[in-house]
């Protein structure tokens, strides 16, 4: 007797009109998956269906606006009627932004940003998680090592994904014992993303609105175009490679960083007890000199 061919795996992905969400979706078609790729606006899917159909894949493509609850329910409830189940989720709908600072800056865009890289994935993860119990899935969410290493003039986004790391690190054990094992997917520089460039005029843009931070600015993008970023790049590709070999894991770590400079980024901050080693770096960041601590001046 021959037996019943396995139903694909069922994965849907947020934020898939651009960058690693495309990238994702392609390659976990590519991998056997039944991709349900979901973005805010379904006009701006022309990019995703020329990229399906340039690597011969099928995705199921809907809308799903991370910010309206509605919105989610709708998507989840969809995916259920249509498959009768969800193995993964891949938290990935995002945006990045540079500020000027504190003093410059406003709550609205705080909570703006708050809205859209934590509160929404939040919510994705919210009204998947009874599917994906049931199926004994996988919630995978991009991080960002920025979630680690707090970056001058990213004190929003930083702030986000800090609280993105906070929240599922505690989610998973408690999600483990019900069958559903968590990770956060930790990207450094991706080239190929809006999250990776910097256009001139967002410089200049922001330059001009930080004030007395203005040179400060200067001195940080002059340290991230010119050295702080060097050997970090890699591709939207490679990274969404990571996703897929996550989702396929037998047990996948919590924190999977996309390659070995991420990792090595990342260790600056988790062997750093008392946050010098991080303070140490940003000074350099924005053109200050490191300073002795206590212990060296006992010395």
């Amino acid at each position: 007797m021959t037996a019943a061919p396995r139903e694909p795996r069922v994965v849907l992905i947020t934020g898939t009109s651009s960058g690693i969400g495309l990238a994702t979706a392609i390659a976990t078609a590519r991998a056997g998956f039944a991709t349900v790729a979901t973005l805010r606006d379904p006009a701006r899917a022309e990019k995703l269906r020329e990229a399906a159909d340039r690597a011969a894949v099928r995705l199921d493509i809907r809308r799903l606006d991370v910010t309206e609850p509605d919105s989610v329910a709708r998507c989840v409830d969809g995916v259920r009627e249509t498959y009768g189940r969800l193995d993964a989720v891949v938290n990935n709908a995002g945006v990045s932004n540079f500020d000027p600072t504190l003093e410059m800056s406003t709550t609205e865009a705080l909570r703006a940003n708050l809205e859209v890289n934590f509160f929404g994935v939040v919510e994705v993860s919210r009204a998947a998680m009874p599917l994906l119990r049931a199926a004994r899935g996988r919630l995978v969410t991009l991080g960002s090592v920025h979630g680690n290493v707090g970056q001058p003039f990213n004190e929003a986004y930083c702030a986000a994904k800090f609280a993105v790391e906070g929240f599922m690190e505690s989610l998973a054990p408690v999600a483990e014992a019900h069958g559903v094992k968590v990770s956060v997917v930790v990207p450094g520089f991706v080239r190929d993303t809006s999250f990776g460039i910097f256009p001139d005029i967002n410089r200049k843009t922001i330059e001009a609105a930080s004030g007395p931070y203005a040179g400060t600015f200067a001195d940080y993008i002059h340290w991230v175009t010119h050295q702080g970023w060097e050997g970090a790049g890699q591709t939207a590709a490679e990274v969404a490679d990571v996703v897929v070999r996550t989702l396929r894991a037998e047990r996948p770590g919590f924190r999977v960083p996309t390659n070995p400079w991420a990792a090595a980024y990342l260790a600056n901050k988790l062997t750093d007890r008392d946050g010098s080693v991080v303070q140490d770096l940003a000074r350099t960041w924005i053109g200050l000199r490191q300073e002795p601590d206590d212990t060296e001046q006992e010395r």
